[in-house]
């Protein structure tokens, strides 16, 4: 039985060595399975699996050579069901046909067509070109395709919403993520001054030594005050949307600056900064903290770091009530530069790949307000931006 899983992996191009065949072997002669098949499941796994990558396949071959379950080491094909369909309808088109979709001519008037559209349609449509409804080229509904519609409902397909309408709800990033921090750890550390504080005095030995010394053998402590890292850092955080794309790296960049940062105040905000900003995403419509009032409460020595992705609408950074979730009474660009007023010292990191910002408007008009000042999330990118706002 234990060659037949053997092989049985080897067949199933699980990269299994003679070696932890013999480490299974071995641990099987010391009992550590416990006389289980459910310990004896986990102690092959954990002495022939390697890389998490093939736990399902070796679950497959398990399962196959221990139960007798029949083994799909291929995908199964499954009839597609008809509600999948219809929901696909229209996502798909050429880009013929999307060129000749065309937008409304402008935000206000796709504002003004969705209240006409509101006030004259009385049932559910799917497909077409002008009600609200799902599939099709209208810009009002979901699952269709226009160049600049409003969403309602539905989960993002092709991302060219200017406005959603519909409660989301977002995650907090988790800051305790700890796996592949350590080369951000030291990228963040260039940003670190240590200076003397007025804290506790430490014992400076080499000093004492010479002191003493030169007082002829006579104890002569020397105190100095201790070193501390007094970088202040506020840290605006893109959520949602877009940003669930790159979730896995900027927790590992929050987690390392957990770390690295004594002084460091985190805010969240979806796409662009407007007039409110938010600590924990599942009170962002009930506890927000007034963008003004972070402005007066930080002073000027804190070092200004936005992450996101920068790719929303153009509307949403330069048009009042343009923001995607609610009426902003002020564009987005007065607020980013109201930030940077304050805070000289900012820079913004993309989690996009740098090669792809000229496919985005909303990128390069982002990077235009910060001056140029955006670096990619990567560790040269983090490098870079850590030394120019040390600078």
């Amino acid at each position: 039985m234990f060659l037949r899983l053997f092989f049985g992996l080897r067949d199933a191009r699980v990269p299994v060595s003679l070696r932890e065949y013999l480490t299974l072997l071995e641990a099987l002669k010391r009992d550590l399975h416990g006389f289980s098949v459910e310990g004896f499941y986990h102690l092959s796994r954990a002495a022939l699996v390697k890389d998490e990558r093939w736990f399902d396949r070796f679950d497959q071959v398990f399962g196959h050579i221990i139960k007798g379950l029949e083994l799909h080491l291929e995908e199964p094909w499954q009839e597609i069901p008809e509600e999948w369909l219809r929901k696909m309808a229209g996502q798909h088109l050429t880009e013929e046909e999307k060129a000749l979709i065309q937008s409304l001519g402008g935000f206000e008037e796709l504002m003004k067509t969705l209240a006409e559209r509101m006030k004259e349609q009385n049932e559910r449509h799917q497909g077409g070109s002008k009600w609200i409804g799902t599939g099709g080229t209208s810009p009002f509904g979901a699952w269709g395709y226009n160049p600049e519609g409003i969403r309602i409902g539905g989960k993002s397909v092709h991302r060219r919403a200017v406005k959603i309408w519909e409660k989301r709800v977002f995650k907090d990033l988790d800051d305790e993520v700890e796996l592949g921090t350590r080369n951000l750890k030291v990228a963040l550390r260039r940003l670190r001054r240590f200076t003397r504080d007025g804290g506790e005095p430490l014992l400076d030995i080499d000093e004492t030594i010479e002191a003493t010394a030169k007082n002829a053998g006579w104890l002569d402590l020397k105190l100095v005050a201790e070193k501390r890292n007094n970088v202040k850092v506020l840290l605006l955080l893109d959520i949602g949307g877009s940003m669930d794309d790159h979730i896995r790296e900027v927790e590992r960049l929050f987690s390392a600056a957990r770390t690295e940062f004594k002084h460091l105040e985190q805010f969240y905000f979806h796409n662009c900064v407007y007039e409110g900003l938010w600590r924990e995403n599942s009170l962002r419509w009930t506890d927000q903290t007034s963008t003004r009032e972070v402005l007066n409460t930080y002073g000027r020595d804190y070092k200004l770091i936005l992450v996101g992705d920068a790719s929303m609408s153009p509307y949403e950074i330069v048009m009042p009530g343009g923001a995607v979730e609610h009426w902003n009474e002020e564009a987005g660009v007065v607020w980013m530069q109201r930030l940077l007023t304050a805070y000289p010292d900012a820079t913004w990191l993309n989690p996009v790949p740098r090669r792809a910002w000229g496919y985005t408007e909303s990128i390069d008009m982002i990077k235009t307000v910060m001056d140029d000042r955006m670096h990619p999330l990567t560790l040269d990118g983090l490098d870079a931006a850590m030394r120019e706002l040390a600078a």
